[in-house]
């Protein structure tokens, strides 16, 4: 079998897979005889270890995906691949994008990690892809992303927090959870949380404003140009494949990652809102933004850490949204 790397330093969070736990993956998710020619290693994902697999006898290749050892996993990303294939049956709307899953075992018997074989989506990764386009091409992208979106949106659930768990009667109950559970990993890991402790505690204190959304959407959770493909050669980009969808979770639609990201620039993300709809810009509406962005920041931060990058800039972006809100 080839093997492909990606060479990274020594105790780097994501973990190789040797070739013959990849062999006996692929025999358990494709048959017996099955015989793995290469293993080619995915570098764009930076919470799972992703490898394009060439099977003997198969055209075309799979998706294999293994999970962090639980070991290695934070309080507030645990089983995110477990949340991703419970998420499935709430994603038909858009099927047609989403690689089918072959197999998914939880079992630990051939590796002591969650894995996911999956079929190959179609196309260039976004992240990639989109740079050989001229930049006032790139509207129809993001207005399709906001399509995309819109059509997540639109999935309502019966409780709030992680579709795999746990649930919460309340959209507030969630949001605090998810904070404390950051400050959780920021205190394991010595960093200092105090500022996350406190949108915590005003999250907490003014749980109506939170708890005016009363009913559960689906939130994509990380639906943007690293989790979608474009079609190859197209004369204008055009999304192929959306995949990587983990940080599934029932709530306000407005705390999604994709609602985030397209009003960070006044570019031709723009383009986002013509498909998505108008935001609501009530006094409610915006306090509850600016928690979802303390949130997101957390978030980010704790993802900085684990991949070795500097923090400290994080901090300053957290005060300034706390001194919005206080």
């Amino acid at each position: 079998m080839d093997v492909q790397p990606i060479e990274r330093p020594a105790g780097s969070f994501q973990q190789q897979v040797s070739a013959d736990r990849i062999q006996a993956v692929c025999r358990r998710a494709l048959g017996p005889d099955t015989r793995v020619v290469s293993a080619v290693e995915l570098g764009l994902g930076m919470y799972n270890t992703t490898y394009r697999v060439t099977v003997e006898g198969v055209t075309r290749p799979v998706i294999v995906r293994f999970a962090p050892a639980p070991g290695r996993q934070f309080v507030s990303e645990r089983e995110l691949m477990r949340n991703e294939y419970a998420t499935v049956p709430h994603l038909a709307k858009i099927a047609p994008l989403m690689p089918r899953v072959i197999v998914a075992d939880w079992s630990h018997e051939l590796v002591d990690r969650d894995y996911m074989v999956q079929t190959l989506l179609d196309g260039v990764p976004a992240a990639q892809g989109l740079s050989t386009y001229p930049r006032r091409s790139r509207t129809g992208f993001f207005r399709q992303v906001g399509e995309i979106a819109r059509t997540v949106h639109t999935v309502r659930g019966t409780r709030f927090g992680p579709v795999a768990g746990p649930a919460y009667d309340t959209w507030s109950q969630a949001v605090t959870a998810s904070l404390r559970d950051i400050v959780t990993d920021l205190d394991g890991l010595g960093l200092d949380a105090a500022d996350l402790r406190k949108a915590a505690a005003l999250a907490d204190e003014r749980a109506a404003v939170l708890d005016e959304i009363t009913e559960p959407r689906l939130l994509s959770g990380d639906l943007w140009t690293v989790n979608i493909m474009i079609a190859a050669d197209a004369p204008e980009p055009v999304i192929s494949g959306v995949f990587d969808l983990d940080r599934t979770l029932w709530g306000d639609p407005a705390a999604d990652w994709p609602i985030r990201m397209a009003a960070s620039k006044q570019d031709e993300r723009v383009a986002f809102w013509e498909a998505y709809g108008e935001r609501d810009e009530s006094p409610a509406a915006v306090w509850r933004s600016l928690i979802y962005e303390l949130r997101h920041l957390g978030a980010v931060r704790l993802e900085r850490h684990r991949l070795g990058g500097a923090v400290g800039d994080s901090y300053d972006a957290v005060a300034a949204v706390l001194a919005e809100l206080t």
